[in-house]
């Protein structure tokens, strides 16, 4: 509706000042000339706004010029106060922030749509952290959002998964993105997007130095980019198992990550195919943890892999367990009923 455009072209001006058209016509999805109509509509309402035209020109409202309408509807009222579990707002310090803000915010509200969106805020949670987690390691995002904030480039001491010792870096940061409850900094590294969990930051110094980030790339563009190598980066070998219907559910959870293609289930056989794909050869030995659970039919080299793996796991517990170990260097443990150690 032409009413709900105008609302959002004066409080996208009132937020960010200058715009120009051609930003705003794709933030509210219409034609540059849509957008100078609607100025046009503004301007004969009464409201003081104008543009410059020019390489650095736009749309912006007379300094100084404020309104305090909110132009909230009831859908968007209730949807402030749909907000995910606290646990993002608390790793950033804003736990107290982000409650002073919804009470200034419901105060705010048309007295007609406060309980929908009091209601809202009670019967609606999203929790954002995975099930069976576990513990995780504790996060000092303070430098991070210092020089997020303060456009400073950062040296990090950053350990890579599967590596012993962290290496240095100087990286131009975007931002911080926290997703199913990991946090990761998104970072140029010599003009190339990276990604660093912040759980395996060993140090982070912010530097005197400007951030260098590419001209028009904003931390959603960057985010984007880092998210979809992560998600379509090929694997390096494809294999088919059979699972066992009872189990089908857990496997597609756990293997979520691996499988090509939704299993072929016919709703009736036992078994059910499945395809998956992994990274490396050594990394099909996931599959052992389903037992009997799950057969891998092919490539034959996966198969051999996932046997070798078995025979060493059975070698190891034929083998009994080491004394030193078991028993911290006191002689091994006795069998309760026959003695034998």
């Amino acid at each position: 509706m032409k009413s709900d455009r105008l609302l959002s072209i004066l409080l996208l001006l009132q937020t960010r000042g200058r715009v120009p058209a051609h930003e705003l016509a794709d933030r509210l999805e219409v034609s540059v000339r849509t957008i100078y109509r609607d100025i046009e509509a503004l301007s004969a309402s009464g409201v003081p706004v104008y543009a410059e035209r020019g390489r650095h020109g736009g749309i912006e409202l007379l300094a100084g010029f404020r309104t305090d309408v909110t132009g909230l509807t009831a859908d968007e009222s209730r949807a402030l106060f749909i907000l995910a579990a606290q646990g993002a707002h608390a790793a950033l310090g804003l736990d107290a922030a982000l409650g002073s803000a919804l009470r200034k915010v419901m105060a705010a509200l048309p007295a007609p749509y406060r309980p929908a969106a009091e209601v809202t805020s009670r019967r609606i949670l999203v929790d954002a952290t995975r099930w069976k987690s576990g513990p995780q390691q504790s996060v000092d995002l303070e430098v991070l959002q210092d020089a997020v904030f303060s456009d400073r480039r950062l040296k990090l001491r950053y350990r890579h998964s599967g590596t012993r010792e962290p290496r240095t870096y100087t990286v131009d940061p975007y931002g911080l993105v926290a997703k199913a409850g990991v946090w990761y900094l998104v970072a140029d590294r010599r003009g190339v997007p990276r990604l660093f969990r912040a759980d395996r930051i060993r140090s982070a110094r912010p530097l005197d130095e400007p951030v260098r980030r590419r001209p028009g790339i904003e931390l959603a563009d960057a985010w984007e980019a880092l998210r979809r190598q992560v998600e379509e980066r090929q694997g390096g070998i494809e294999v088919t198992v059979r699972v066992r219907r009872e189990r089908l559910d857990m496997f597609q959870r756990v293997t979520a990550a691996e499988l090509t293609a939704p299993p072929d289930d016919d709703g009736e056989s036992d078994w059910v195919t499945a395809r998956l794909t992994y990274p490396v050869l050594r990394a099909v030995r996931q599959l052992l943890g389903f037992s009997d659970q799950v057969e891998l039919l092919e490539p034959p080299e996966a198969r051999a892999e996932l046997l070798a793996a078995a025979r060493s796991v059975t070698a190891l517990y034929q083998e009994g367990p080491d004394p030193e170990r078991t028993a911290g260097g006191q002689g091994g443990l006795k069998c309760p009923q026959c003695g034998v150690g």
